[in-house]
Order: C-alpha cells, then structure tokens, then sequence
C-alpha cells in the first residue's frame, strides 16, 4: 500500500471509531473474563496486573505517534494522539481504582496509609495525578484557556509520567525477580526519548542560522 493511501485510510471517517473499538476491546475482555471467572487462581492480581499493562502500552503508543509521523511522512497519525492519551488515563484509572477495590477494599483511610509506605504505589499514584492533569487539559477549550506555549510546557509531563510509569513497573516486577518485559519497556522507552533528542539536536542549528 502506497504512502497516499495509508495517508487516506488515516483520514477516513471511520478510522477513529475503529481505533476506539480496538482500544476498548482489551477491557471489554478483562470485564467479561473477570465476571466468568476466566481470571486465573488469584483474579484481583490478575485484573489489576493486565490494567497496567494496557496503560503502559498505550503510552508507548502514545509517544511513538510522533516518530512515526515524521519518519513515515504520515501526518494524519496525529489525529489520533489525543485519543491514545486519554486511553492511557482510562486504563490507569481503571488499573488505580482496581487496587483501591480489590487491594483495599475502598478503605480510603487504608489507602492514604499504603501509598507512602509502598513506593511502587506512590510512584504509580504520582504518575496517575499527571496523567489526571494532562486529560483534564486535553481538550481545545484548555488550550485556549491554558495558552499554547503553557499547554505545551504541561503536556511534556508525559515524559515524566513515562519515567515514573516504567519505574512502578520495575519495583512491582522486582518483588518476583522477574524483569524481562521490564527490559523490553526500558528499550522501547529509551530509544523514543533518545530519537526525540537527536531530533531536537538536529533542530537547533537551523535555529541559530536563522537568528544570524
């Protein structure tokens, strides 16, 4: 398939809808699993375990929507980005209340006192309240309000929420010893950050010419 018709396929009317279906199939999944007992021997785990883990690879997703774009000269992918993020927050909010249910059984006294004393919790809290941030602003009316260079400035938290979301993973991981998707996340991570600095070292000369 030609560039120009993968670029027509991205701006078809019904490519959004199908990416929604296709980001709401792993819940819908988990949902049904969980009320037929399809969870395996310690369900609880297992739901809040495969939440987080549909978090981080939207995330990855997320992120990886920019190099695609410019390496494959597809412009279109953009206007997926906004989806894929606020997906991000569903599944980690999802991942985040199913620990506040099963883990504590909405004790919110309870959980106040865990969050500070675990800190593979508080990691992945911290990450959840920026992820909060960034979906409350994602919309083009806080743009507006927000101011673009602002706006801008505030969505980079993703970056942060990355380093922060890919460190609850590795403490949580670390409890089993067991840290090979760990290593495949850190890989795939390490290299989005890394072609986003090279594309902003890249940048910069251009930048000072056009001052001289």
């Amino acid at each position: 398939m030609s560039r120009a018709a993968v670029q027509r396929a991205l701006l078809h009317p019904l490519a959004k809808p199908l990416v929604f279906v296709v980001w709401l199939l792993p819940f819908a999944w988990l949902a049904w699993a969980a009320v037929a007992d399809r969870l395996g021997a310690n369900p609880a785990e297992a739901l809040i375990r495969s939440l987080g883990d549909w978090s981080l690879r939207a995330l990855v997703l997320v992120l990886l929507v920019t190099p695609l774009r410019v390496t494959l000269g597809l412009p279109a992918l953009a206007r997926f980005r906004r989806m894929l993020g606020l997906f991000v927050f569903f599944y980690a909010s999802m991942h985040w209340l199913a620990y506040v249910w099963f883990d504590m059984g909405f004790d919110w006294t309870e959980v106040l006192a865990d969050i500070p004393k675990r800190p593979f919790i508080l990691v992945g809290t911290a990450a959840w309240l920026l992820l909060l941030a960034l979906a409350a602003t994602s919309f083009n009316r806080a743009i507006r309000l927000l101011g673009a260079a602002r706006w801008q400035t505030l969505h980079r938290a993703v970056y942060v929420i990355a380093g922060l979301a890919l460190l609850h993973f590795f403490w949580m991981r670390a409890g089993k010893n067991d840290f090979n998707e760990v290593a495949v996340y850190a890989a795939i991570l390490g290299a989005l950050m890394a072609w986003r600095l090279w594309r902003r070292r890249r940048a910069q000369p251009s930048r000072v010419s056009s001052r001289i």
